[in-house]
Formats: structure tokens, C-alpha cells, sequence
């Protein structure tokens, strides 16, 4: 099956009073396995950078001169994504802004019955505990040491790790292969003792009828050897 972490910068919390996007993330899952496949870009504003936002992201205005408009974008970014489940950490943000701009060009805006939450999951699996993309990551010993700053690309790198582990991990999809792994080692344990059975039960019936003189003197040998004869003869 199809995932996507999606995550998103911005020059401000809402779109309604002309905060932007600034950049955006798409990476693959398959099966809960990153495929390698991925959608990135930053986004022109055309709007100055508010410090508050600079200090979290350290995008600059200078750096998205030359970067593409929302509009030169919007379409590749929803033929990457199709109609697949999208995990967003904190989705009512992200998807705010995304079909905040989409409405303005008349394109389609996000499926939100594809939409996962891992914010919520989170909440709804550590109750009380904290539930930031940091805060996770440290909980399932996610590597942190590239994360100086807020960025699209790497957080949803991290987010994908993190949904994983909500999930149940990693060892998941691998446990077929584990299986036949271990059956294939068992095999190759079975003794001699518990296959030779096995052929033998295989090879066709043969009768060996008892002689006359042998039971003659099987006969003899119970008579001298046991009072009681156990046989019946």
C-alpha cells in the first residue's frame, strides 16, 4: 500500500491573513518501507520572511527570490500525491494551508478521508505524554542530530520513521521473511532419526511369513523358558 509523509514550512499560522508557503515534502512509503521516491520544493511567497518564522525554519527571503510560485507547482505536487493516504503530524495545519492555496487556483483541495494524523495517533497511544515530532522521535531513539532547524524534507524523513513505529515498527513487514528464514534453519536441524521414519513409511509393504520350523521352536523356547505361557500357545 501507498503512503505518503507530507510536511510543509510556512511564513506564519494562517493563510487567511497572507501567511504562505515557503516549501513542501512528499515522501514515499510502501508497506511502511520508504521507496526512495520523493516530491520537494520551495515556494516563492512573494511576501517578505517575519522573523518569528525565520528564527524556526532559517528560510529567507533572499533564498525563495528565485524559487518557483505555489501556482507552478500545485499540479506536480498533486500528481505526486494522487489519491493516496497522506500522514501528516498536526494535519489541520498543514492542510489548512494547502487547500488554502489550491481553492485560489480552482484545483482539487486534499481528500481528508486520506488524511492521517500522527499527532493523533500519538496522543491517542501515550496519553499525557509529549506528542511533538521531537518529542517521538527521542521516545523511539530516532536519530535528532540533523535537526538544528525546522525543515520540510528532513521532517518528514523523521515523520516517517515515527509513523512507522506507531504503527508497531518496523519488524512488521519483515516477519514472512524471518519465518521462512527460521523454517529453512529448522530444516536443515532435523536429524537423521526424525527423517529416516518418515522414508520408511514411504517404501511399499513387504510380508516376511513365519516358518513353520521357527514357530516350532519359538514354541519350545516358552515352554522352557516361562511357566505362564504369555502367547496363548
Amino acid at each position: 500500500m501507498r503512503e505518503l509523509c507530507l510536511d510543509i514550512e510556512t511564513t506564519g499560522l494562517d493563510p487567511r491573513t497572507g501567511d504562505k508557503i515557503v516549501e513542501i515534502a512528499c515522501v514515499e512509503l510502501y508497506n511502511k518501507v520508504k521507496t526512495g521516491e520523493f516530491f520537494h520544493t520551495y515556494v516563492n511567497p512573494r511576501r517578505d520572511m517575519p522573523q518569528e518564522a525565520f528564527k524556526i525554519h532559517g528560510i529567507s527571503s533572499e533564498f525563495l527570490q528565485d524559487k518557483p510560485i505555489f501556482d507552478h507547482v500545485a499540479r506536480k505536487f498533486l500528481d505526486f500525491i494522487k489519491d493516496d493516504k497522506i500522514i501528516i503530524h498536526n494535519a489541520a495545519f498543514d492542510t489548512k494551508f494547502l487547500n488554502h492555496e489550491l481553492r485560489i487556483l480552482g484545483l482539487p483541495t486534499l481528500n481528508m478521508n486520506n488524511v492521517i494524523d500522527s499527532l493523533t495517533i500519538a496522543r491517542n497511544k501515550f496519553p499525557g505524554s509529549p506528542a511533538s515530532l521531537d518529542a517521538l522521535c527521542k521516545r523511539f531513539n530516532i536519530d535528532l542530530s540533523k535537526r538544528t532547524k525546522h525543515g520540510a524534507l528532513l521532517d518528514t524523513e523523521l515523520l516517517c520513521d515515527v509513523y512507522v513505529e506507531l504503527m508497531g515498527g518496523a519488524q512488521t513487514g519483515l516477519s514472512f521473511a524471518a519465518s521462512a528464514k527460521n523454517n529453512s534453519q529448522n530444516s536443515k536441524e532435523i536429524s537423521s532419526e526424525i527423517i529416516a521414519p518418515q522414508i520408511r513409511r514411504n517404501l511399499p509393504k513387504r510380508d516376511f511369513p513365519v516358518s513353520g520350523a521357527d514357530l516350532e521352536k519359538h514354541q519350545e523356547f516358552i515352554k522352557k523358558n516361562f511357566k505362564t505361557n504369555l502367547w496363548g500357545f
